[in-house]
């Protein structure tokens, strides 16, 4: 027996004990229509009991959230209304045989056979989407950068990913894509800007200013604004077009098609 290792006696102890506080801390109550509200000692991203409801059917038990974590998430800043949100979504839910219906809300049907193991399943089920919050912060940018260059693919636009820019300065700065110069069209630089804001605008248009100068003369940038999940101010846009930067909403997209794939 390795080191650390509980004889089986008080394993069984302690996962009595587990279960135990489990079915005493999970509590019932009748909300009407034949619905049971389940109460359970897990906890969401607000430290507040999971809940979830229940009732009969001729097809045996169902559980369902009524859309509180989905409405929860998207209350907080994430939708999930591209293709690589949505993918993300299906992935977790199909993962524990947990359906989304109704747009929003989740979804499982169990029998008294499987009851124990479909009720666990739909449990973490709304644990893992509760951990979606996650998209809302540091990764929601990557998420967008994958977004602009799967657009980009499906259009057949060339680029290179991920080049630095050395400035006049002798700084070098990140640009997200560059577009190589073709017959009559320069070189089109692509930055990506999830949540543009005076900070952000301006340490672009800093390194734009410096890297122009030693690029070719007809060198262009383009912000790629995220305005999916926010209103772009008119400011925004104003100071890039001041800087001769081309903001593309994301929203507008299929009008820079014809421009970026030349």
């Amino acid at each position: 027996m390795k080191a650390g290792a509980l004889p089986v006696d008080l394993f069984q102890d302690h996962f009595d004990s587990y279960i135990k506080w489990l079915r005493d801390k999970t509590c019932f109550k009748e909300v009407g229509q034949g619905w049971v509200e389940i109460t359970t000692p897990h906890l969401d991203r607000h430290n507040d009991c999971l809940q979830f409801y229940a009732n009969y059917d001729n097809d045996g038990i169902n559980f369902s959230d009524g859309g509180y974590i989905i409405d929860d998430l998207e209350a907080s800043g994430v939708q999930f209304n591209t293709p690589k949100r949505k993918k993300i979504l299906n992935e977790i839910l199909n993962g524990f045989g947990v359906q989304l219906i109704n747009g929003n809300e989740l979804f499982i049907s169990a029998n008294t056979d499987n009851f124990p193991v479909k009720k666990n399943n739909f449990i973490q089920a709304m644990l893992s989407v509760n951990d979606m919050f996650a998209l809302a912060s540091s990764s929601i940018a990557s998420l967008f950068y994958e977004d602009v260059k799967e657009w980009l693919d499906e259009n057949d636009i060339r680029y290179v990913p991920s080049v630095n820019l050395n400035g006049k300065s002798g700084f070098d700065f990140h640009f997200d894509f560059v577009i190589p110069k073709h017959r009559e069209q320069p070189e089109r630089i692509l930055q990506v800007m999830t949540q543009p804001n005076k900070a952000n605008v301006e340490q672009l248009l800093f390194s734009w200013s410096d890297t122009k100068l030693v690029r070719p003369d007809n060198s262009e940038l383009f912000a790629v604004i995220n305005d999916t999940d926010q209103k772009i101010s008119a400011s925004v846009k104003q100071s890039l077009y001041n800087y001769n930067v081309t903001p593309i909403l994301w929203s507008d997209r299929k009008e820079f098609i014809t421009e970026l794939a030349a």
